[in-house]
């Protein structure tokens, strides 16, 4: 009986930030995040930011670097001169968790 009742438990409590999030829980990601969007089947959400110039792209590499290092979930970071292109996905959970749209939320804080 007790382990029915941890059963139901587990399937009601709140999902953990590194439970991988299922489709509608995505989308409603998705809708409140503008500018970022799915990619490799829902697993990773993506988003292109546009500088003036190399430096003002550098430098906001270096802020989302400090943003990734204090949550310790670090996006995938291409940088083509005042290009940049973030990918964030939580790797340990296999595809996306609340972790990925909150540090998404937190970098566009900053622009």
């Amino acid at each position: 009986m007790a382990s029915k009742t941890r059963k139901a438990e587990a399937q009601t409590a709140d999902p953990s930030p590194r439970a991988r999030l299922k489709a509608e829980r995505i989308q409603a990601g998705l809708q409140s995040a503008p500018g970022w969007s799915g990619k490799d089947q829902r697993k990773a959400i993506t988003r292109t930011y546009t500088f003036p110039n190399f430096r003002a792209a550098i430098a906001f590499v270096n802020l989302v670097a400090e943003l990734a290092e204090a949550r310790d979930h670090h996006p995938d970071i291409d940088i083509r001169y005042n290009k940049v292109t973030l990918v964030l996905s939580t790797h340990s959970a296999g595809g996306l968790t609340d972790k990925d749209f909150d540090l998404a939320g937190l970098i566009d804080q900053t622009r």
